[in-house]
């Protein structure tokens, strides 16, 4: 099984993906409704729709088809399934997205709170998930560096072929 990634590369490919998104939907939305045609509540509201549409698209669709968002693509990083290494069906990568979506927005919190009471940092999952294997999320998949899933499937076929 190839090793995960390690902790930096994953948060570099987050990062990429938000500001992605973000840069992608600013600019439909600028472009949709400009300064003259939109009051806050009805820009808020297609921003917020736009945003949820290109995440979903980014961390399911697309992931489902290459096996990596945009950010993960530009990384190097390839999203599999465990413990096959095969490619994530879409209910897991649904519930990857779904569990990053509301997880992701809390973990500022959990670190004030945290640093509040001069608790040590938890050896589980941070976030307060239950513990899991180095860097498996809780939908059962695992992001490994590009080149690794390369040298795993070469092994793999080497011993079956």
């Amino acid at each position: 099984m190839p090793k995960g990634t390690g902790e930096t590369r994953r948060y570099l490919a987050v990062g990429l993906d938000c500001y992605l998104c973000l840069l992608v939907v600013g600019l439909l939305v600028h472009s949709c409704l400009g300064p003259a045609h939109a009051g806050a509540g009805r820009m808020a509201a297609v921003l917020i729709g736009h945003l949820t549409v290109l995440s979903f698209a980014n961390q399911v669709l697309l992931t489902m088809a290459v096996r990596a968002s945009a950010g993960k693509l530009i990384m190097g990083v390839r999203v599999i399934r465990l413990p096959d290494a095969g490619r994530p069906e879409f209910r897991r990568l649904v519930l990857r997205w779904l569990y990053g979506l509301f997880w992701l927005p809390l973990q500022p919190w959990h670190h004030l709170r945290r640093t509040a009471t001069a608790e040590p940092p938890p050896r589980e999952r941070l976030g307060g998930g239950p513990p899991a294997a180095p860097h498996t999320d809780l939908a059962g998949v695992r992001q490994v560096h590009r080149s690794d899933l390369r040298y795993y499937r070469a092994a793999v076929e080497g011993r079956t072929g």
